[in-house]
């Protein structure tokens, strides 16, 4: 990266949560889930693309035999703001019958996707469901959503970084930021 780019994501961005932070958090709900899910059959279900950074470090930090698989569905497009239109363009790849079933997710901010996704997981007969979050958004929410694990509670402000994006960029910042001024998407 040159000087110029390196200068735009700087000014573009604002540091809302540490990477440090991040890590102490994501330790503290590994811990958490590892002694909630004591012999039982979990599966950790990996919301793409968002949650994918957030999916590494948490399976790290639990520390039991789980199984993980995927899904992803889109709402934003290259927007700051959802379009309350979910669909699924990427389905599991395992039946989730009978499984203990953990969805980690980036972001639940309107609660619509969430509630989208929680409803449609259900109709698959999971033993129980469960939702981890890193980041919740109060002021935004339209559906209300039981998050069982959480991360941090965020402010009303668009945020990029830790595998959250704006426009498929900067997903690969280290920590979570405020979105000031996006830089040119071409």
């Amino acid at each position: 990266m040159n000087q110029r780019e390196h200068f735009s994501w700087q000014s573009a961005v604002r540091e809302l949560i540490s990477a440090q932070q991040i890590a102490e958090r994501i330790s503290i709900l590994g811990a958490q889930i590892t002694q909630d899910y004591q012999g039982k059959d979990l599966v950790a279900v990996c919301v793409l693309k968002g949650s994918f950074l957030f999916m590494s470090d948490l399976a790290r930090q639990i520390q039991l035999p789980i199984a993980i698989d995927f899904l992803a569905c889109a709402s934003y497009g290259d927007e700051t703001r959802s379009s309350g239109i979910v669909k699924i363009t990427f389905d599991l790849s395992h039946s989730i019958e009978g499984k203990d079933v953990l969805l980690v997710e980036d972001i639940v901010d309107t609660g619509l996707t969430m509630d989208y996704l929680l409803t449609n997981l259900q109709t698959r007969h999971p033993r129980s469901l469960k939702v981890c979050a890193l980041l919740h958004k109060p002021p935004r929410m339209q559906r209300p959503i039981t998050i069982d694990y959480l991360g941090f509670t965020i402010p009303d402000v668009f945020v990029v970084g830790y595998g959250l994006d704006y426009a498929q960029r900067y997903r690969n910042l280290p920590f979570i930021g405020v979105l000031q001024s996006p830089i040119d998407k071409g």
